[in-house]
């Protein structure tokens, strides 16, 4: 499976891998993917979108994908710690404003980078995506609480028959799922790099305070084109919080997705795709 990141630039130090799919006069739209993904779970969307007639921008966070993954455990990779790699990006792109389409933990990256800079925010789609203190889940907090050393240095077999079991459980369509893109993922996340950088750059930083902290500002993004996307069996981020977040951003849009699990894009590209487009064309 061939990836959609093919190019490499420097921000604040590190290496980013970013892709940029369309015509070069399209409006901008960026996806922002989330844990334990990567841009990758883009790839039947980004086709629909250039279709339309967007430029896309698409890439892999901090730690994640086909980006560096620093040793250096003082670099921060939580959702705060990821806005000014989406900064630097939008700075190398040259774009002074965006259409941003955030999915999982991009969301909560989304989230403040659209407080804190909302000229910048020319619509806001949020999918299934983390909000006030929806997250870790259960089983993830327990182990974080358990310490993760023990995980850190399980077994390479046991290590991938866990997180499986976790991906699997992040869609709706699980043949389909498991027939494609499942193994891919997993193997960003496995292995002698990728087991130590899941929970380096990911799980440790699955802490709410970076949304929890912004909670009672996001009525401020009634001012903006807001829409959320949710699956209808998401059970990461259960449909619960999209009527959440839908209460706290006043004339937000919302759609469920039927037969939808967490990760939509792998389980509805299309659908979702179609909402995209409709939504964008309206506020383009």
């Amino acid at each position: 499976m061939q990836p959609l990141v093919t190019e490499n630039v420097l921000i604040r130090g590190t290496r980013i891998a970013y892709g940029i799919y369309g015509e070069p006069t399209g409006e901008p739209v960026v996806l922002l993917h989330g844990t334990p993904s990567s841009s990758l779970i883009w790839r039947n969307v980004v086709p629909q979108l250039t279709s339309a007639h967007y430029r896309v921008h698409v890439f892999d966070w901090l730690g994640y994908g086909l980006s560096e993954r620093p040793w250096d455990p003082s670099i921060d990779t939580s959702i705060s710690g990821q806005v000014p790699i989406l900064e630097g990006l939008l700075a190398h792109w040259g774009l002074e404003s965006a259409h941003v389409v955030a999915h999982d933990i991009g969301g909560g990256i989304a989230q403040r980078f659209a407080i804190f800079s909302p000229q910048r925010i020319r619509s806001l789609t949020l999918v299934d995506v983390v909000s006030f203190d929806s997250y870790p889940s259960a089983r993830t907090k327990k182990q974080m609480e358990d310490g993760l050393e023990t995980l850190i240095r399980a077994p390479d077999a046991r290590h991938r028959e866990h997180y499986r079991d976790w991906l699997r459980s992040a869609v709706h369509k699980r043949e389909q799922f498991e027939s494609s893109s499942l193994d891919v993922f997993l193997g960003y996340i496995s292995g002698p790099v990728g087991q130590a950088s899941l929970y380096q750059h990911q799980v440790r930083f699955y802490d709410p305070k970076h949304t929890l902290e912004i909670a009672d500002r996001l009525g401020e993004l009634g001012k903006l084109p807001v829409k959320l996307i949710w699956g209808a069996n998401d059970g990461w981020q259960v449909p619960d919080w999209a009527l959440k977040l839908h209460e706290a951003i006043p004339g937000s849009e919302l759609e469920f997705i039927e037969d939808c699990g967490h990760f939509s894009p792998e389980d509805q590209p299309e659908k979702l795709a179609k909402s995209l487009v409709t939504f964008l064309k309206g506020h383009s």
